[in-house]
């Protein structure tokens, strides 16, 4: 009988410890670590990355301190590639287009981009939406917080398809 109960309180022990949650960090999940085989990982669990239809095209006017706006396209690709074009309106001649990876936090909802170092680089991931994240990574709040907001755009298929359904009824 005792080697029974040693035996399942050991098996109690096991379980226990094995099914810790893991930490609440706000580190960012590497490149390497995308990677298909261990990015299913991220995709077990409700989230951005597998909830969502994030790739796509995200545009909108950011708030601009020292000018009209910044018109922003910023485009989201399955392979974790983007392309980001910002327009200072108001300015003659300053608009910018880079490109490059980025990455998934631990949690899966917001996404940093990798060699944007001259201003804001974070985005939470919501539902055909990207909210601009402060330089910190914490969400913008006060008066203009619902005016960093990229909305994504409907592809002309989906546009298409509406305007055909539309037409049909």
């Amino acid at each position: 009988m005792k080697p029974l109960l040693l035996f399942s309180i050991s098996l109690l022990i096991i379980f226990f410890t094995s099914c810790n949650e893991a930490s609440n960090e706000s580190t960012l999940v590497t490149e390497e670590s995308m990677i298909p085989d261990t990015a299913t990982s991220l995709q077990d669990h409700h989230n951005a990355v597998s909830s969502l239809d994030w790739d796509g095209i995200y545009k909108g006017v950011l708030p601009c301190a020292d000018c009209e706006g910044i018109e922003t396209a910023l485009t989201l690709k399955k392979d974790l590639t983007y392309i980001i074009t910002t327009s200072y309106l108001g300015k003659e001649a300053n608009s910018t287009n880079d490109q490059g990876k980025f990455r998934w936090d631990v949690a899966g909802n917001t996404i940093k981009l990798a060699g944007v170092s001259n201003g804001p680089n974070q985005y939470f991931v919501g539902e055909n939406h990207l909210r601009q994240l402060d330089l910190t990574g914490q969400k913008i709040t006060g008066t203009l917080a619902d005016k960093y907001i990229l909305a994504k755009q409907t592809t002309n298929v989906e546009s298409v398809s509406v305007n055909v359904a539309a037409a049909l009824l």
